[in-house]
């Protein structure tokens, strides 16, 4: 059975005034993502890589072109119901992990399901096992400073899912860690993948880590030079 196209993005233009004129970021970008797909954007700085990510996460809008999630058309939305997509069906982890610091690992988990109304007894629930599947179990009452950075993304890993998204977005998660510590979180974003069949978008400059995905689409001067299916994924 074909898989069902989750995020589809066309003729995708997104342009940023720059003196009197402006840059052109995306430049007419066409994409699918099918729900379950495990794919990596790589490209080097300043490729378009970030700012198509930042569209598909709802967090910029594009200048042209549409932008559709489960079938509806985003790029028509206005801003409330863009944070209302984010909020439901969307996590985030962001390189620098973003964390509230003095506070637990718990309360930073916590945190999304407070902005959707949650009560404290279930959310303290829901985030207890949302730290226990990234591996922290026994950490929960650590703040950030107590933490390694790989244990600090674990965090941020359990915040982005707690909520249960349909879609993860993840912006350089490896970034500031080292190869040891990358691999554990790139081993726990392919389980999260595997078995709860959880979208993944990952942005990284890493080619080691573009590996882990299965498809790597190359973005070079706001194009997409390459899209292919990874035969060499990481297992």
């Amino acid at each position: 059975m074909e898989s069902k196209i989750q995020i589809q993005m066309e003729n995708v233009c997104k342009d940023y005034p720059v003196g009197g004129g402006y840059f052109r970021a995306l430049d007419a970008i066409s994409l699918k993502f099918a729900e379950g797909e495990f794919t990596g954007l790589v490209g080097p700085s300043g490729s378009g890589k970030s700012t198509a990510m930042n569209i598909m996460g709802c967090l910029d809008t594009p200048t042209a072109g549409s932008y559709h999630f489960s079938g509806y058309e985003v790029s028509r939305f206005d801003r409330d119901q863009r944070a209302l997509l984010r909020r439901n069906y969307l996590g985030f982890v962001f390189q620098g992990y973003n964390l509230l610091a003095r506070t637990s690992a718990l309360d930073n988990v916590e945190l999304p399901l407070i902005y959707q109304g949650m009560k404290a007894s279930e959310r303290h629930g829901l985030a207890m096992q949302a730290l226990a599947r990234v591996g922290l179990e026994g950490r929960e009452t650590h703040d950030p400073s107590e933490l390694s950075g790989g244990q600090q993304q674990r965090v941020a890993i359990a915040r982005a899912i707690v909520g249960r998204p349909d879609v993860l977005l993840a912006d350089e998660p490896t970034g500031n860690l080292d190869t040891e510590r990358s691999r554990e979180i790139m081993d726990l974003l392919t389980n999260l993948n595997k078995t709860e069949n959880m979208t993944i978008l990952m942005v990284t400059h890493e080619p080691d880590m573009a590996e882990y995905a299965h498809r790597i689409v190359t973005f070079v001067d706001g194009h997409v030079a390459s899209d292919k299916r990874n035969t060499a994924m990481v297992a």
